[in-house]
């Protein structure tokens, strides 16, 4: 899965080949953008119809996440071949229209250039399909190859980006652990002077309980704590090879959570401030990681 030497592959890329031979010209394109899982397309020529599940199977081997679209255009030099009527498929389907007109007298029945037109009772003859299937198959294997190193390209800026972002998480929590000494003190400072103003003669045991309970309420000490750890993670997983998308999501989610719970205890402005920029940071990321496989 996503082996390309990037360790963050994007699951956003195109990738665009072309094969000329004496027999015509195959073009190939691949494209992806993010999903879940692995959602590939194709619209392949009916000659080559038979490649879908090759093709299929080769992307299940090399890419986790995406919708993949991929597109072949067959183009023959028709100089180079003549065409006959395969008989065995043009009387098979004699054979069904008969049947239909026995069923159905009325029903118009088709004249001969659109009995040619059907899949298979035309066919070129000189044309070696296999050896254009086996230029296809080579053909794709190596768009797919181009399609991979670009989303590697792609995914080393998606994870420049969240490196980035991780530093200013850090940053906030750094900024949040050096504001919490001043406080602590300052709203000591404030009940003490709401409870001078009530009483002149203060019960030092409700005081001390008052000012235990505010410091409680107050203490982020765990939440910057698992705020450092899930960043670490994040990193970690980072400089992982293989697919990683989903593992960052979840991790994401729990950044928030954590910055959602400092907020909801922030008693001051600075904090708010903090948290606030904290939880643009984590959507940013999050908005990075959509795209990462």
């Amino acid at each position: 899965m996503a082996d390309a030497g990037s360790r963050v592959h994007s699951m956003t890329a195109f990738a665009r080949q072309t094969h000329e031979a004496a027999w015509g010209s195959l073009q190939l394109e691949l494209r992806s953008v993010n999903q879940r899982y692995l959602e590939p397309h194709f619209r392949l020529p009916e000659a080559l119809r038979d490649l879908e599940p090759a093709f299929r199977e080769t992307l299940r081997t090399r890419l986790a996440r995406g919708k993949v679209e991929c597109t072949l255009r067959f183009d023959s030099e028709r100089g180079n071949e003549t065409l006959a009527v395969n008989r065995e498929r043009l009387a098979a389907l004699a054979a069904v229209l008969g049947e239909v007109r026995t069923a159905l007298p009325q029903a118009p029945m088709p004249d001969a250039l659109a009995l040619l037109d059907h899949p298979g009772v035309l066919e070129s003859q000189g044309l070696d399909l296999e050896a254009v299937k086996a230029e296809a198959m080579a053909l794709f294997a190596a768009t797919l190859d181009e399609l991979i190193a670009a989303r590697a390209r792609e995914g080393e800026k998606l994870a420049a980006l969240i490196h980035e972002r991780l530093a200013g998480v850090r940053e906030q929590v750094a900024e949040v652990r050096r504001l919490m000494p001043q406080i602590l003190e300052r709203q000591r400072t404030q009940l003490l002077e709401r409870l001078e103003a009530v009483t002149s003669e203060l019960d030092p045991q409700r005081l001390e309980a008052e000012l235990v309970l505010l410091a409680q309420k107050a203490d982020v000490d765990e939440e910057l704590d698992r705020l450092a750890t899930h960043v670490s993670e994040v990193e970690r997983q980072l400089a992982q090879q293989g697919p990683k998308g989903r593992r960052l999501d979840f991790l994401m989610q729990e950044l928030n959570r954590e910055a959602n719970t400092l907020s909801s205890k922030s008693v001051v402005a600075d904090t708010t401030r903090c948290a606030v920029e904290l939880k643009v940071l984590i959507e940013q990321m999050r908005e990075q990681i959509q795209n990462i496989e």
